[in-house]
């Protein structure tokens, strides 16, 4: 009752700061508190000339870090909202004012147990970055190495626990309320939208993070990760090297710098690739300024409190739904949801096929630059309510990382597509791993595993067996009393079923 009342409250100060910016459509969108949303129209900002998404974005700013994080997840769900407003939410900056030096000081000296003046040789009080969770200060250490030191916001973590209860609350009451929003699993959203932020909290996470990226590509001689130190990190601090180059969004400077910037966008590309198909573990928040090219060419990303991972199953099926989509086959494209459950059996191939086509052509009849396929993935939720496809919450995250990679392809190079550039790349990656020889590896996998668990499967039914048996035995010692109306029949013993069925599971198990 006490979090219904204060979530209550919570919801009506937001509605209100919505109003001032004229931005009510998310709610009047869901229909919930309707009463609310009529009272905050009163004091709505009227003729205000910005567009419905950048009104969202600046009441989302005025709310907090928790709001501006969230408006970037939004960012992806252009079947919530439309494509105009989830591009302006795409653009929502993560900048927030910076704290003073001596609470960074403060938490340095706290989590690591030091004066900072014995930690390191010198620390810039004045931050380079400061952004809702976290910034960053530049220093460096007693052996005279440049690094960045990442410090989280005083609070902040009780902070975002306030308001993570105020979106399960709110998806809670959309599901009940619209269940017409079901499909779009808002309580699962937010749960993914949580674990991301929870880890995103822990530096130590992040930390482990850059240093796995870095081990994925530590033969690659175009990628590179930052080196860690983690004798100077803790849960809210963390220290990297500091990378000196030029930021991958700076075309001007890139090019003056003599990049090849066709180089640059193939490496990127390619990056890209072997991060989602190659690894399942990719980089999730990948604008321009979260990505360097050094003196050597080298992308070198910073930033790793977003991260993604991709089950081999998912990479399987976004591939085939990429390289089908590059060939405009609607139909291997209806076929690929459909063998991946996301839509219902009893739904006409056919006909999600036609749908499938209605998205694709708009987009594959401009010039293979302005091809975006995070967008055509973006309307294909859009135009799949009318066949009941569920949303997949864990391939939102991809989908934005998708269009930031779009995005900074086209800074580099407006006239290529990075998914041509990729192409090749996936088809050999399909052929690898779900190719006739991969499919028959597989299965001899799944045998030899299924043959080293028969003794233990084994053991555990004769272990049934021998239970079920001493249940028989004790009945026929003292038999059940019947049953009323019965002819005072003992029960049949159940050990052979039991033990038949088992088997038959046994060795259903072992063929496949």
């Amino acid at each position: 009752m006490i979090r219904s009342v204060r979530n209550t409250l919570r919801l009506a100060r937001l509605a209100f700061i919505l109003a001032r910016h004229d931005a009510l459509f998310p709610l009047e969108t869901l229909g919930i508190a309707p009463g609310m949303v009529a009272m905050a129209r009163l004091v709505r900002r009227r003729n205000d000339d910005r567009r419905p998404g950048q009104r969202l974005t600046a009441a989302l700013s005025a709310m907090g870090p928790s709001f501006v994080k969230f408006g970037q997840a939004l960012s992806t769900r252009a079947d919530l909202l439309s494509e105009r407003v989830a591009d302006d939410l795409g653009r929502l900056v993560d900048h927030m004012p910076p704290y003073s030096a001596a609470q960074a000081r403060r938490t340095i000296e706290t989590e690591l147990g030091q004066p900072v003046e014995a930690l390191f040789e010198s620390f810039d009080d004045v931050p380079i970055a400061a952004a809702s969770i976290a910034q960053v200060h530049f220093a460096r250490t007693l052996a005279g190495e440049n690094v960045a030191v990442k410090i989280l916001r005083p609070g902040i973590e009780a902070a975002f626990a306030r308001d993570m209860d105020l979106f399960y609350w709110l998806a809670n009451l959309v599901e009940r309320a619209r269940p017409v929003f079901r499909r779009l699993k808002p309580v699962e959203s937010v749960r993914a939208f949580a674990e991301v932020t929870r880890v995103e909290m822990d530096l130590r996470m992040e930390a482990a993070a850059a240093e796995e990226l870095g081990a994925n590509f530590a033969d690659n001689p175009d990628y590179r990760a930052p080196k860690i130190w983690w004798d100077l990190t803790a849960r809210r601090v963390l220290t990297m090297e500091r990378i000196e180059g030029i930021p991958i969004g700076d075309r001007e400077r890139l090019a003056a710098a003599g990049h090849d910037l066709d180089a640059v966008l193939r490496k990127s590309a390619e990056a890209f690739f072997y991060q989602v198909f190659r690894d399942g573990f990719f980089h999730g928040d990948m604008h321009g300024g979260n990505a360097f090219v050094d003196a050597e060419g080298r992308i070198v990303p910073v930033d790793f409190g977003i991260m993604g991972r991709v089950d081999t199953a998912t990479r399987g099926y976004l591939a085939e739904l990429l390289i089908a989509f590059l060939r405009r086959d609607y139909r291997a494209v209806a076929e690929v949801q459909f063998r991946a459950g996301y839509i219902r059996p009893d739904k006409s191939v056919e006909v999600f096929a036609q749908a499938c086509r209605s998205v694709g052509e708009p987009i594959f009849g401009k010039p293979s630059s302005q091809i975006s396929i995070a967008r055509l993935l973006a309307q294909l939720l859009r135009v799949t309510e009318q066949f009941e496809m569920s949303v997949q919450p864990q391939l939102l995250l991809l989908q934005k990382t998708m269009l930031m990679a779009e995005g900074m392809g086209t800074k580099l190079n407006a006239s290529v597509n990075i998914w041509e550039l990729a192409r090749p790349l996936i088809e050999d990656w399909m052929i690898q791993h779900f190719g006739p020889r991969a499919r028959v590896e597989r299965l001899l996998g799944d045998t030899l595993d299924a043959a080293r668990r028969l003794p233990l499967l084994i053991d555990t039914l004769e272990q049934m067996a021998e239970r079920e048996r001493r249940r028989v035995e004790h009945e026929r010692v003292q038999p059940p009393p019947a049953a009323p109306g019965g002819f005072g029949l003992p029960r049949p013993g159940w050990s052979g079923v039991v033990v038949a069925a088992a088997l038959a599971a046994a060795l259903v198990a072992w063929l496949r």
